[in-house]
């Protein structure tokens, strides 16, 4: 009779020094429902046991197994009762799996993409580099980052029906645009069997194209709407620098260059966020990497994640003038009102990305000659200090807007802005989802009604006697 060890891994088709305690159903590729049937069944045959549908819920990991098959432990067939579930509402608190692609103290206040910080990243990388760096997992060498810009560049080029679909657009939202014209992609993208899954490697290059096509399309809608055409460089320019020309019309400055790279880098990824989690659900259906990006960008846009960007800069005109700013907070918080631009699901501290934000802005603000909006947005986080240190501390969408105004573009472009630089995370948790791929299907408590007759079957119950 074999181990249960070598049982295992010879069921998995995994390697003997695989088979660790920590090792769990789903947890890998190879145990997946199928291999979790296939083990069952295996058990039985080996051990000469019956394995019922309790027994093969509570059978989920390598310890578990262990257990059951030593007799150390043998779980009821039939318990009981179940043990009660915790709910835990919005999934708070709930980890679902594990990554290597964004880690956050929310205490302490830390932001990292693969180890490195984001205040090294900000002041020192392209957003071209932490986009390699979340995609392929490490930063690049010169090579490495020459070849990574050149195919950026080249797949900037949009289908022309994709484009006629964005002018046909000019009239709506630049969420609502981002959302349909991505979606159209997928139907223009280069054919290939529908029938099996797209992979990896297929991913990853859609992935890419990806992040070189979604601010061709937010510039593409914004010229149509401004009544231009728009035009898009094929100068060897930076990823930033590219997407102002197309985006203004016309060559940016290096404030605003700056401005946005490193804008694109605080924004690039923000671990499990719900339009990260709805990019990972629809790649855990396998429904490929466009459809993913589609369900991110549908989930981005709402008011209570993303889509806060762009309420958050009403502030400078509902404040006016800094003087104003201690009585802005006093009314809202007296109404139980939230100020916008403050507090995070996450951050029990200031968000690390805001000092890179407010640093460029003042910088703009100083080539603008314009420092009115800074002042207030600055005065609005002096009157909400008090309140700081119950987690309500200033968040990245504080001062983006106001450095999007600088720039002359209107407020509504300011969630769109942050869909550019978030598309390399969605591509990250896309494809690392797709490495180690499992449905992700959690489950709702029903509390409703039950057993409840629909009339006409009362009636003929009725009829009946």
């Amino acid at each position: 009779m074999r181990s249960v060890d070598a049982l295992i891994a010879h069921t998995l088709g995994l390697a003997d020094d695989r088979i660790t305690d920590t090792l769990e159903y789903q947890s890998i590729r190879e145990w997946d429902s199928l291999g979790h049937v296939s083990l069952m069944v295996a058990l039985e045959s080996e051990y000469g046991v019956t394995i019922d549908d309790e027994l093969t819920l509570s059978l989920r990991s390598v310890a578990a197994i262990r257990d059951f098959v030593e007799g150390q432990r043998q779980p009821t067939a039939h318990p009981a009762a179940a043990p009660p579930r915790t709910v835990r509402r919005g999934l708070d608190g709930v980890s679902f799996d594990e990554t290597t692609i964004t880690r956050i103290d929310g205490v302490a206040g830390t932001l990292e993409y693969r180890g490195y910080s984001i205040h090294d990243l900000a002041e020192n990388a392209s957003f071209e580099e932490v986009a390699h760096l979340l995609v392929h997992g490490e930063l690049p060498d010169d090579s490495a980052l020459a070849a990574f810009e050149k195919e950026l560049r080249a797949a900037r080029c949009l289908p022309d029906q994709v484009l006629a679909l964005a002018r046909s657009l000019a009239h709506a939202h630049p969420m609502d645009a981002l959302r349909t014209c991505v979606s159209a992609l997928g139907a223009f993208a280069p054919r290939r069997d529908v029938s099996l899954d797209e992979t990896y490697e297929q991913a990853r290059d859609t992935g890419i194209a990806l992040i070189a096509q979604v601010p061709m399309l937010v510039a593409a809608h914004h010229a149509y709407r401004s009544g231009r055409e728009p035009v898009f460089s094929t100068e060897e320019n930076s990823y930033a620098h590219a997407f102002l020309s197309a985006l203004l019309g016309e060559p940016p400055s290096e404030a605003a260059v700056r401005f946005m790279n490193k804008g694109f880098i605080v924004h690039a990824d923000h671990s499990s966020n719900a339009s990260a989690f709805a990019a990972r659900v629809a790649t855990g259906s396998r429904a490929g990497m466009t459809a993913a990006f589609t369900a991110a960008i549908a989930t981005f846009a709402g008011s209570v994640h993303g889509g806060a960007a762009e309420r958050v800069v009403r502030i400078i005109d509902e404040v006016g003038s800094p003087e104003r700013a201690e009585q802005y907070v006093a009314d809202l918080r007296g109404r139980g009102e939230p100020v916008m631009g403050f507090g995070h699901r996450v951050y029990r501290t200031e968000d690390p990305r805001v000092r890179h934000l407010r640093a460029t802005v003042a910088e703009l603000s100083q080539e603008r000659g314009d420092h009115d909006g800074l002042a207030i947005l600055d005065a609005v986080a002096e009157a909400m200090r008090p309140y700081s240190r119950h987690g309500l501390a200033p968040n990245v969408d504080l001062y983006a807007g106001l450095a999007y105004r600088l720039l002359g573009l209107p407020d509504d472009l300011a969630v769109p802005l942050f869909v550019v630089g978030r598309t390399a995370g969605w591509v990250a948790q896309a494809l690392e989802q797709q490495a180690n791929n499992v449905l992700i299907r959690p489950l709702l408590d029903y509390v409703g009604p039950t057993g409840l007759t629909h009339p006409a079957a009362a009636a003929a119950k009725g009829r009946g006697r």
